[in-house]
């Protein structure tokens, strides 16, 4: 495996963040700066020795450091999680986790005043 397919291959994670994170930056170590606790631990691991390695593959001396085993079950491992990843599912679940969230609250409030209203007397 050559410099240029492992930076492919971060490229190539850095492109599935983008669009299914919705993350910004310039490569794939600023996407995983910027949003990384977005990612599972295992996910989270592999993306930044990808990103590392990267790094090292662009000099032909440390090329030579680069565990291709690791970078390509690295990169298998980041790309089989960020393909499941669906964007409008994500924005789906947050709109619903804030409707319920804002729901539970007026509700928890609705059952305060009455509780105040049932002591004070007046129902």
């Amino acid at each position: 495996m050559s410099a240029v397919a492992i930076q492919q291959m971060a490229d190539r994670v850095a492109q599935l963040l983008e669009e299914r994170l919705s993350l910004g930056g310039q490569d794939l170590a600023a996407k995983l700066q910027r949003g990384g606790r977005l990612l599972p631990k295992r996910v989270r691991d592999g993306a930044e020795f990808l990103a590392a390695s990267a790094e090292k593959a662009k000099n032909p001396k440390l090329l030579g450091q680069v565990d291709m085993g690791a970078v390509s079950d690295a990169y298998d491992a980041c790309v089989r999680h960020l393909i499941t990843l669906d964007p409008a599912r994500r924005r789906k679940d947050a709109w619903n986790g804030a409707i319920s969230f804002v729901g539970y609250g007026l509700v928890f409030l609705i059952i305060a005043i009455i509780a105040v209203l049932v002591w004070r007397g007046f129902l």
